[in-house]
């Protein structure tokens, strides 16, 4: 079987609106005979690019028009493909928890791959290198709250603040949260709100 056969036999039952990336063919051939293939299946339009070596069916709604995968579907593709934490923004996670109202213009991510833009479908999206210890618990309450209160700084940290964190989390959570490789004014902060 050609690797482009092989290749559009899978995709059939792939599911409409499902990013997946060119690493999923990696069996059918090589890199290239695999990225050329998919590359003309999205010029035909029977696969859609959304970003660099990550494609999907189209969908189409009736009430939405096509549907587009969300941001972060596709960022977890490039953080297993790249090998890399990839966690949201202190000031997303400060709006989660109500500490803020404001959004952010463009996307903005923490990584702990290097410094850079991706483009996902027409969004750029901001990929910007941060220490290790603002990508602990990547994907949880506890590491929301983590980059919420990195955010915020030792300045913006309240007693108000750590209550409205609080009150998210489970007592579970806001132990491991307090257990966390965290600097001293965030231990303290914490320490007084229990």
């Amino acid at each position: 079987m050609s690797v482009t056969a092989s290749i559009v036999k899978r995709i059939k039952y792939t599911p409409k609106g499902q990013p997946f990336g060119i690493d999923r063919f990696v069996d059918a051939g090589s890199r290239t005979a695999v990225a050329k293939t998919l590359s003309r299946l999205a010029a035909s339009g029977e696969l859609e690019r959304l970003s660099r070596g990550i494609y999907m069916r189209p969908k189409l709604s009736h009430f939405a028009g096509y549907v587009r995968p969300s941001t972060k579907s596709v960022l977890q593709i490039i953080a297993r493909r790249n090998r890399e934490i990839i966690q949201v923004h202190g000031a997303e996670a400060v709006r989660y928890f109500g500490l803020s109202t404001q959004m952010q213009i463009r996307p903005v991510y923490y990584t702990s791959g290097a410094s850079r833009q991706v483009k996902v479908g027409a969004k750029r999206i901001r990929l910007l290198h941060v220490a290790p210890q603002k990508l602990q618990h990547t994907g949880t309450i506890v590491g929301l709250s983590l980059c919420a209160l990195f955010y915020l700084g030792k300045k913006g940290v309240s007693d108000t603040v750590i209550t409205s964190i609080k009150a998210k989390m489970t007592p579970s959570e806001f132990k491991q949260l307090a257990d966390s490789e965290i600097p001293i004014w965030m231990q303290i902060a914490l320490r007084q709100a229990t």
